[in-house]
C-alpha cells in the first residue's frame, strides 16, 4: 500500500481563514470608517435642519404678529375715515339747516387727515417688516429642506454601509459612499 501524502489541512484552513479575515478586516474597517463619518455628518445635518426650521417658525410667528399690527393700523385708519365722513355729514346738515359751521370742524378734518397719514405710514411699515420676516423664514425653510435631503441620503448611505459590511460587497459600499457624498453635497449647499 502506498503511503498517503499527508497534508496539514488544519494549517491550511487556518491560513485561509487568516487571509480572509485580513482581507475582509481591511474592507470592514473602511466601511466602518465611512459609515461613522456619514453618521456624524447626518447628526450635524439633522441638528441644522431642526435649528433652521425652528428659526423659520419663529420668523413666521413674528410675521403673523406684524400682520395683526398692520391690520390694527388699517382699522384705525378706517375709523378716522368714518369719523371724517360723519363730521362732513354733520357739516352738510348744519349748512343745509342754515346754521353756522363751527371752526373746529375744519381743524378736526385736518387732524384726521394728519392722523390717517401717520397711521397709513405705520401700517405700511408693519407690512414691510412682515414681508421681510416672511421672506427670511421662507429662505430658512428652503435651507431646512436641503439639510433634510442630506440627512435622508446619509441615512441611506449608512444602511448600505451596513449591508456592505454584512455581505462584504464592495459594490454596495461604493454605492454607499456615492450616496454619502451626495448627502454631503446637500449639506454643503445648505450651509452656504
Amino acid at each position: 500500500m502506498p503511503e498517503e501524502v499527508e497534508i496539514d489541512t488544519d494549517k491550511l484552513t487556518e491560513n485561509i481563514k487568516e487571509e480572509i479575515e485580513r482581507e475582509g478586516g481591511t474592507l470592514l474597517k473602511a466601511i466602518a470608517l465611512t459609515t461613522a463619518l456619514f453618521a456624524a455628518l447626518a447628526a450635524i445635518a439633522a441638528l441644522r435642519a431642526g435649528g433652521t426650521v425652528n428659526e423659520a417658525l419663529v420668523l413666521k410667528t413674528e410675521a403673523t404678529r406684524l400682520q395683526a399690527e398692520a391690520s390694527d393700523q388699517w382699522a384705525a385708519y378706517q375709523a378716522k375715515s368714518i369719523k371724517a365722513a360723519l363730521q362732513r355729514q354733520s357739516e352738510d346738515l348744519m349748512t343745509a339747516a342754515g346754521k353756522p359751521v363751527p371752526t373746529t370742524f375744519e381743524e378736526e378734518r385736518e387732524r384726521y387727515r394728519r392722523e390717517q397719514t401717520e397711521i397709513e405710514a405705520a401700517a405700511h411699515q408693519k407690512e414691510h417688516e412682515r414681508d421681510a420676516k416672511s421672506n427670511e423664514a421662507d429662505e430658512l425653510l428652503h435651507r431646512h429642506h436641503r439639510f433634510a435631503d442630506g440627512v435622508a441620503l446619509f441615512q441611506i448611505a449608512i444602511a448600505l454601509g451596513a449591508i456592505a459590511a454584512l455581505a462584504r460587497y464592495r459594490i454596495v459600499w461604493f454605492l454607499s459612499m456615492l450616496l454619502g457624498l451626495a448627502g454631503a453635497g446637500f449639506f454643503i449647499v445648505a450651509m452656504i
